[in-house]
């Protein structure tokens, strides 16, 4: 495999793309429920059409917070983020019925990279699972220094085919589009965290590590 790059102009494109994927199935739904509340008059669908806007507004809202931190600036170059914001952000974006987020972890200050690499590499935990399961982080914390520890476990769980050439850098068909740029920018974000990332999967259960290089 041979690592690739892509120019920031490209980068930033493909990101824009997986942000607004995220987010267009939710602002549909808000849409689609207005168009209901101004043309019918029977009161259980304009329940149901109130109950649609409600929900799909907190999914809208949730998913761009969790955006804002995975994928964002979140601050200046060098600032520190909040666990706890992190895991109120990743709460949020994995709410649903199928799937259940175990979180174990200090409430502390950690670099913005570590705490962007954590949130990234949850999604890929999610995509591990796509029946639903549980997802369970576990972060342990010395000085300024992370160690994660995710497993995603449910049913049909998989290593997603293309993650580990993406997070690698070197996506086995030379290219990125915007259904790999999450895992590939994944990588970028833990080659500047200066930390590696290991895939596993053993029966139902996919295990997801990061910890800092080796000096």
């Amino acid at each position: 495999m041979t690592a690739i790059t892509l120019d920031a102009l490209d980068l930033a494109a493909l990101l824009c793309s997986r942000v607004c994927h995220d987010v267009i199935s939710p602002v549909g739904a808000i849409v689609n429920g207005l168009e209901v509340l101004e043309d019918e008059k029977d009161e259980s669908m304009r329940g149901f059409a109130q109950d649609l806007i409600k929900k799909s507004a907190r999914q809208a809202s949730a998913r761009l917070q969790f955006a804002r931190l995975a994928f964002g600036a979140a601050g200046s170059a060098g600032a520190a983020i909040d666990t706890g914001d992190a895991e109120q952000v990743a709460r949020g974006f994995i709410a649903d019925d199928r799937t259940t987020l175990n979180w174990t972890a200090p409430r502390v200050l950690l670099p913005k990279n570590q705490v962007k690499l954590l949130l990234n590499l949850l999604v890929i935990a999610t995509t591990a699972v796509p029946r639903g399961g549980v997802i369970s982080v576990t972060l342990t914390v010395e000085g300024d220094i992370g160690t994660f520890l995710i497993t995603a476990k449910g049913i049909n769980a998989r290593i997603p085919s293309a993650a580990p050439s993406l997070l690698a850098g070197a996506p086995e068909s030379g290219t990125v589009d915007a259904h790999g740029i999450q895992p590939f920018y994944t990588g970028l974000i833990a080659r500047a965290a200066n930390m590696t990332v290991d895939l596993s999967i053993e029966g139902d259960t996919v295990t997801i590590s990061a910890k800092p290089k080796a000096a």
